[in-house]
């Protein structure tokens, strides 16, 4: 006969912390930090955690734009949509004031605006179409490699090969018929700006959630946390919308800390620039590479520019949240199928987002979040050419149109 006093068994497992990656990821951190604080300033090194933060909070939530579109054509679920137009949503309450205040505190502040055209147009659809392949967006494909993912460190290698193309192309697309940089908080005025943006955004998530009742009957809700108590924190998997809210106020924080908002894919150009510096490719000649602003980071360390360094922090904070929760886990056996499209999806990311002035983060996230019309055009682009490659998935041995 069964004892029904007995305590209610734990049929979680205990987590197995992997410690020599754990300790790899940690020492990083605390060492790039000083190093960083030594060699540029106390600034530098706080950005460098933000970016750490980051990769925590990409990796324990799952949060990559790939996976929540790819659910929202295939399944038409759009949990993951909807989590992302909250995050940007939360940022640009705070960003397009602050931006509009133009400084705080001494320190001047600029948005992430670009002009209207075809680059972006093109551009991104190339990205959108790339990032189905290459399996990973911009932050996606830092955070997986962080937690261990060789596929994807491929992808990565190949998206630095096509950020560099792209540094030698993007003065050709930018004579292109273009419209100039419209920032919606200076046309408008911050009140109304705030109101249409929102109100784009809670529209997106409406339709989404119109169509997901109706295939569905029922919205997917968010999942109650697997672990007791706050372990889960440490642990994971994070709910969605915490996940997002977290980088919303880290996006925010990283606009008052450098000046600008987050961005990821310049740092990609920039490693690719010196790797062919030294290989002998002389791309100081090359006209991008003289523009002011990238050629101060080209003759600089990588310490100083702030994109790279928050990349760095979030490889490492991935890492090191992956190896806390015990799901560090590199596999070297890949598909050749699967290989090629994380080629050709890493550099088809570098060079699309070279040309829309930036990726899911630079020019979606930072982008809408700072008012500029751009991110909305490379929304609508990227989310079209996102549906090519889902389609073309299947062609290299990967789920397309159809449930895993």
């Amino acid at each position: 006969m069964t004892d029904l006093t007995l305590p209610r068994p734990n049929y979680l497992p205990p987590v197995a912390t992997d410690r020599a990656p754990a300790l790899v990821a940690g020492g990083a951190l605390v060492v790039g930090f000083l190093v960083i604080a030594g060699l540029v300033d106390l600034r530098q090194a706080a950005l460098f955690l933000v970016g750490g933060l980051l990769g925590a909070a990409l990796h324990h939530g799952s949060f990559g734009f790939t996976g929540g579109w790819r659910r929202m054509a295939v399944e038409k679920r759009g949990r993951g949509i909807r989590a992302q137009m909250l995050m940007i949503g939360v940022a640009a309450i705070a960003m397009i004031p602050l931006l509009a205040a133009g400084s705080l505190g001494g320190q001047a502040l600029v948005g992430a605006l670009a002009p209207v055209g075809v680059s972006v147009l093109v551009g991104a659809a190339i990205f959108g179409l790339g990032m189905q392949l290459g399996g990973g967006c911009g932050s996606g494909t830092l955070f997986t490699v962080g937690g261990g993912s060789s596929r994807m460190l491929v992808t990565l290698l190949f998206f630095i090969v096509g950020a560099v193309i792209g540094t030698a192309h993007l003065p050709w697309w930018l004579a292109l018929p273009s419209l100039p940089s419209i920032d919606l908080g200076r046309e408008l005025g911050v009140p109304a700006a705030l109101l249409a943006t929102i109100a784009a955004l809670g529209l997106v998530a409406l339709v989404t959630a119109l169509i997901e009742r109706r295939v569905h009957g029922d919205l997917e809700t968010e999942p109650a946390p697997k672990r007791p108590g706050w372990s889960w924190l440490l642990y994971g998997p994070w709910p969605l919308v915490g996940a997002g809210l977290l980088m919303a106020i880290l996006n925010i924080a990283t606009l008052l800390l450098a000046g600008h908002p987050w961005s990821v894919t310049f740092g990609f150009g920039l490693w690719g620039a010196k790797a062919a510096q030294v290989a002998g490719i002389p791309v100081e000649t090359w006209a991008f590479w003289n523009w002011p602003g990238p050629q101060k980071a080209l003759n600089s360390s990588v310490l100083a520019d702030v994109t790279s360094v928050m990349n760095f922090g979030i490889i490492l904070g991935a890492g090191l949240a992956a190896s806390l929760a015990g799901k560090f886990a590199p596999k070297a056996a890949l598909p050749l199928g699967s290989l090629l499209a994380a080629a050709v999806g890493g550099i088809l990311m570098g060079y699309g987002a070279r040309l829309s002035f930036g990726c899911n983060i630079g020019a979606l996230f930072s982008g809408i979040a700072s008012g500029s019309l751009h991110g909305w055009l490379w929304f609508a682009a990227a989310f079209v050419g996102s549906l090519a490659g889902i389609w073309l998935r299947p062609f290299f041995g990967l789920d397309g149109f159809a449930k895993k």
